[in-house]
């Protein structure tokens, strides 16, 4: 018997299999502080940095579950739209990009519609996901906002859309730049019904979203840091011939000029949300009751 062969190389082999074994992704890098920090820890901050609290992006199902109560929410079926209308093509085929994205993310588009209970309040949710193509807006996201919409007018719910995106989706041209006035029209129909439309504007939010449904809400929010504008930076420099100041579209900017209503830290973006949508529709929060009810808090107090 060779011992080398039948010892010393299986030993070898199990070492070099277990290193083969070990995840790549346990550790993940903030991306402002350079801080490695364990997945698990990271989860449970929702993507906060522990170290510096700078945000990271948040995928669909992260979003929805730390929004509504217990996690517990209810998709909302879109209708389909044609896949490839203008066969387009650059370095892929659009249908190529489409699936990639759809393995990658595990979601048909871009934009995600639920509804459920916040605070005990029916709502009605739309996150934008910028893992899905840059978060652009198409005629599936934009068929998308509008049904979240509807559905908001229909159970005559508050209508909360997280907005993340890169702007029009360009494999799609004109169909594409169609979907700001769709969902312009959607917007106008919750306010002619006197229901709640809030925006949380998270990083990055820019292009033709910013230019229609984004900034059309009765109150805007945005996470601390994130970048909101329409035109990128060097665009603007090299247009206008001056230097933007460091900070220039970031959130705490936007604030300072009037253009955000509330910078929100996302462990606090829930009972913001539940505090703007009790004062928009005048519920009172509820306050429980020793036989088990829920009573009104200002009624709770006087008792």
């Amino acid at each position: 018997m060779n011992w080398i062969n039948n010892v010393v190389r299986p030993k070898i082999q199990r070492v070099f299999k277990k290193k083969a074994d070990t995840p790549d992704n346990l550790w993940r890098k903030c991306g402002a502080c350079n801080e490695m920090i364990f997945h698990r820890d990271l989860d449970a901050a929702l993507n906060v940095c522990p170290h510096c609290g700078h945000h990271m992006k948040l995928s669909t199902a992260a979003r929805l579950t730390s929004i509504f109560d217990d996690g517990q929410f209810k998709t909302v079926t879109v209708s389909g739209v044609p896949l490839d209308p203008l066969k387009f093509r650059d370095q892929k085929k659009y249908p190529d990009r489409l699936k990639e994205a759809r393995a990658k993310t595990g979601r048909e588009d871009s934009v995600t519609v639920a509804h459920g209970p916040l605070d005990g309040i029916e709502i009605v949710v739309a996150v934008q996901d910028f893992a899905f193509m840059g978060g652009s807006l198409g005629m599936a996201a934009g068929e998308a906002i509008i049904k979240g919409a509807e559905v908001a007018l229909e159970i005559k719910a508050p209508y909360v859309l997280f907005a993340a995106s890169g702007g029009a989706r360009m494999q799609e041209g004109i169909l594409s730049l169609m979907q700001m006035p769709r969902t312009t029209v959607a917007v106008q129909m919750l306010r002619e019904a006197g229901l709640p439309y809030i925006v949380v504007l998270t990083d990055p939010t820019s292009g033709g979203v910013l230019a229609s449904y984004a900034m059309l809400g009765d109150i805007h929010i945005t996470e601390p840091g994130a970048l909101i504008g329409f035109s990128g930076r060097r665009v603007i420099e090299q247009t206008i011939r001056e230097k933007l100041p460091d900070n220039f579209q970031k959130a705490e900017f936007q604030f300072e000029h009037g253009m955000i209503d509330m910078i929100v830290h996302r462990h606090e973006l829930k009972d913001a949300l539940a505090r703007t949508i009790r004062i928009l529709t005048h519920k009172p929060k509820l306050a429980p009751m020793s036989g088990g009810t829920n009573v009104p808090a200002r009624t709770a107090a006087k008792a």
